[in-house]
């Protein structure tokens, strides 16, 4: 099968590279986000997507619109079989979705209807959900709400953060995709249509999304943590005289005897800071000031001088 493959993201190089590895399929070329600055020198950087194909010695495309005329034209000429999108950014529109004899394919992290848009791995975690997936749809215009070709389902892991699970739903995607490809060339690909009634939204995290609520029950905020890693970080602030400073909280332990008001810091000792929560609190293990280092808990709190009574907003 002749495919053109749209990604950004690194949850779509297992897919990538399980196309380029794959005998049955060739890949026409990759179609990307333009490079964007990052870090500290702002220097551009390729996406995950874009390494992955010039390794592979792939075409790449980068448009700043894929639904530009100019996108159109480059996509019709290609004539391709099928579109796999994975991770990639950008809207499609109903023209581009027609082009491909196949239409287009999204791979999609999430359980779907369940948590369609930008952020459903985070949402799954914050929400305390047991079990989350991988499904795979035949793109319309609606967000994430095209019929369902294949899904697969793993239960969420205590203590998995947004970065491992992504990494692990990510390495299931691709022999998904891989199945999906083999039923297609067979003709067995059966479509089944979303439920509306159980669809729920999960859209992109924004840094204020990290904050911490700590009028929450220990595991909700505890939750909370895990989903905010790696983006947009979980925090909290804390008192620095008349001032405050945030504070990331990287990892925490549940405890059933912190007593205070929630965010008030009941205990320090040598395994950490012990918050209150609602009925309950957290032992914080792992925390970062602005400006300073990733340390434990309890060596901050020697140094900054954190004390039983300091509430944290």
């Amino acid at each position: 099968m002749r495919v053109l493959f749209a990604g950004t993201g690194a949850f779509g190089v297992p897919c990538l590279e399980a196309l380029v590895a794959s005998d049955k399929h060739f890949v026409l070329s990759v179609i990307t986000q333009p490079d964007r600055p990052a870090g500290r020198s702002q220097k551009p950087l390729a996406s995950p997507i874009k390494e992955v194909a010039l390794k592979h010695h792939l075409q790449v495309y980068q448009p700043e619109d894929i639904n530009a005329a100019s996108s159109l034209s480059q996509i019709r000429y290609q004539k391709a079989d099928l579109m796999v999108v994975v991770a990639y950014g950008q809207i499609l529109k109903k023209p581009i979705l027609e082009l491909p004899e196949r239409g287009c394919w999204n791979v999609h992290a999430s359980l779907l209807p369940k948590y369609r848009g930008a952020s459903p791995i985070a949402a799954a975690i914050r929400d305390r959900q047991k079990r989350t997936g991988v499904t795979i749809i035949q793109m319309n215009e609606g967000l994430d709400a095209g019929d369902i070709l294949a899904k697969v389902a793993t239960r969420i892991r205590p203590h998995e953060t947004t970065g491992i699970l992504h990494d692990r739903l990510a390495g299931k995607a691709a022999p998904l995709l891989s199945y999906l490809l083999d039923r297609a060339e067979k003709g067995k690909v059966k479509r089944v249509r979303q439920t509306q009634a159980e669809a729920s939204l999960a859209p992109r995290m924004s840094k204020e999304d990290g904050k911490i609520v700590w009028d929450k029950n220990p595991e909700e905020v505890e939750a909370h943590i895990r989903a905010m890693q790696p983006w947009p970080g979980a925090y909290s602030w804390l008192p620095d005289g008349a001032d405050q400073k945030m504070m990331k909280i990287f990892s925490v332990i549940l405890s059933r005897r912190a007593r205070g008001k929630p965010g008030e810091v009941a205990e320090v000792n040598s395994h950490g800071i012990l918050v209150a929560a609602k009925k309950g609190g957290v032992l914080l293990r792992e925390v970062q000031l602005e400006g300073r280092k990733k340390m434990t808990a309890a060596e901050f709190a020697r140094g900054a001088g954190v004390q039983p009574g300091i509430v944290l907003a």
